[in-house]
């Protein structure tokens, strides 16, 4: 009897050692709408400048693209012309030469990874004052593009140029035109996109590298392990996840370069410098075929359309791998 009661007293204790549920409070319906209410307060400033300056520029360029309108005509002259422009699009060869020289623009990209990634690990093993060369290398990238060409069309002047001056003093007879050239103008581009965007992937890179473990490292030159071999090995694979986002912001930015091109060359000279920007910007604001311009617009935003899917596509593999 005893044993019996002192289970029960122990079953006692334990329920009440069981805390109870506590009860739900009724909620005012109006304390729902109110909290709903303020959400869509501070989305709205959001939204509606999101719908004014992407979604609604994007779906008027869908519509316009199937017409012949000019905006100087007003819209009392625009005419529905279905595929007309896109047949002309795709049938024009200055459009096939601008997209041709926007596909060699995208060489500049790994080799401004590769300068990139090589100044990061120097940077990060080997200088002092690491602050001090980060500001130096990121100057470029946030200073003025339209400052930036300007100062390049002096250095890269063919006759008075400081770069040319310097390669007659060398002995070179004959030195490249540069962007007056037709053969180096599209180069000369190439070099100023790298020159300017290293800065950034540089700091992009430095901060991957701080997520590098230093015991491997360590372990690698304990086993005699030279530093090309620590690169290849354990650097250059474990910042693989950065090097992807770069290239492929890299190839995206690729296809909006504009200021640069419209400063320095105006697509130019003999349409060797043109890209699909600068020839949309010709079509619709020199020739005024607003319609026209339209389709070229929505034939780039499918091409990085499909570039963004492709992304997604090797990114999936990528973490997998």
């Amino acid at each position: 009897m005893q044993m019996e009661s002192n289970v029960q007293s122990e079953n006692e204790q334990e329920v009440k050692k069981v805390p109870k549920k506590p009860k739900k409070r009724n909620r005012n319906p109006s304390e729902g709408w109110q909290e709903n209410l303020a959400g869509y307060l501070f989305i709205a400033p959001m939204f509606i400048g999101t719908s004014l300056l992407v979604l609604f520029p994007i779906i008027s360029s869908l519509a316009l693209s199937f017409t012949n309108w000019n905006f100087v005509s007003g819209f009392q002259g625009a005419n529905f012309v279905g595929l007309d422009n896109f047949r002309d699009l795709m049938s024009n060869k200055l459009f096939h030469k601008a997209l041709m020289n926007n596909f060699i623009l995208l060489i500049a990209v790994p080799i401004m990874l590769i300068i990139s990634l090589a100044l990061a690990v120097i940077i990060n093993k080997y200088v002092y004052f690491k602050d001090f060369f980060k500001i130096i290398y990121f100057m470029p990238f946030i200073s003025s593009i339209v400052a930036v060409a300007v100062v390049f069309q002096v250095l890269f002047h063919p006759t008075k140029g400081p770069i040319n001056q310097v390669l007659m003093a060398l002995g070179v007879e004959n030195p490249p035109g540069w962007i007056a050239d037709i053969t180096f103008s599209l180069p000369s581009v190439m070099l100023i996109m790298i020159w300017t965007g290293i800065g950034f992937n540089l700091i992009i890179y430095l901060a991957g590298l701080q997520n590098v473990p230093k015991e491997l490292y360590e372990a690698a030159e304990m086993d005699g392990a030279t530093a090309w071999y620590q690169f290849t090995k354990i650097t250059i694979p474990l910042v693989s996840p950065t090097t992807f986002l770069l290239l492929i912001t890299g190839i995206i930015s690729s296809f909006k370069v504009f200021d640069l091109i419209i400063v320095l060359t105006e697509g130019g000279p003999a349409n060797s410098t043109l890209t699909p920007v600068v020839y949309l910007y010709q079509q619709a604001f020199i020739e005024l075929k607003t319609g026209y311009a339209s389709s070229i617009s929505l034939v780039m935003f499918i091409i990085i359309l499909i570039i963004t899917y492709i992304q997604f596509i090797v990114q999936k593999k990528w973490v997998n791998y």
